[in-house]
């Protein structure tokens, strides 16, 4: 039980990679508060299932890039639960498109949720920690944001989900300095290819898959729980002297695998 009694906010928990981190911080004794946006069904099934295995869950629509949403998410945790203790950064989505065909629409769309969106959320989520009163060695949380192998490896057509992902691991390094004289760790995960329902279409198309399973030495793609693992290692006390760092979870993607084949 590695984070029993603790309170924990996942944005966009209601599928993937999200979803899987909710279960295994309830299975691990959190109190888990699963963010959602326009996907009330599957949040509510999230916390159902939670609950059967004797967890603790809440789930609370809200858009992470509408500034007054994100406040009223904080104030609903506060009022209903009293307290957070870690924030995980989760939510994103994609507009995809060769750079000079982008829309200002669609850049705004994925700057706004993968870049903007974890500001606000991290941002309240300081406010509410700064707030605490601890003991010299107590944490008064921990935040960890998901971003990306593409934080670093540049993507076709996929101009404004890169430089989300690049823009949410600096802001990730500036909060930790900012946050580490006051005990406040943050940290990000940093997945590869990992399915999950948003790709499960280019794994059955056997060209796509294989174009994919090139780019990772281990010739095999995630899953959303390898994700969640290296998580809940972050959130948990044995990560406690961890802060501003990026764990990478790719199978070697990082290592630009095509270059394995020679020239």
């Amino acid at each position: 039980m590695k984070l029993k009694g603790k309170v924990a906010l996942i944005t966009g928990a209601s599928s993937g990679i999200g979803k899987a981190i909710a279960l295994r911080f309830a299975a691990e004794g959190a109190t888990v508060v699963v963010n959602h946006f326009n996907q009330e069904d599957k949040a509510r099934e999230v916390v159902e299932k939670i609950r059967s295995e004797n967890g603790k869950a809440i789930y609370i629509e809200a858009d992470i890039s509408d500034e007054t949403a994100v406040k009223a998410m904080f104030a609903k945790i506060m009022e209903r639960i009293g307290t957070l203790d870690i924030l995980v950064n989760n939510a994103g989505r994609q507009k995809d498109a060769p750079f000079w065909d982008m829309s200002l629409q669609d850049w705004n769309a994925v700057i706004n949720v993968d870049l903007t969106g974890h500001f606000l959320c991290t941002r309240e989520a300081a406010k509410l920690f700064l707030q605490k009163e601890t003991h010299e060695d107590e944490m008064p949380g921990n935040i960890i944001f998901i971003t990306s192998v593409h934080q670093n490896i540049p993507w076709a057509q996929r101009a404004n989900y890169t430089a989300a992902k690049a823009g949410a691991s600096m802001l990730m390094k500036t909060a930790a300095m900012e946050l580490a004289p006051k005990n406040i760790r943050v940290n990000a995960v940093a997945p590869g290819a990992v399915k999950t329902a948003i790709n499960i279409e280019n794994f059955r198309d056997p060209n796509e898959k294989e174009k994919i399973l090139r780019k990772i030495p281990f010739g095999k793609a995630g899953r959303a729980e390898d994700i969640a693992s290296a998580v809940l290692w972050l959130a948990s006390s044995e990560a406690g002297y961890i802060t501003g760092e990026t764990l990478f979870v790719d199978g070697g993607m990082e290592l630009y695998a095509d270059f394995a084949h020679g020239g």
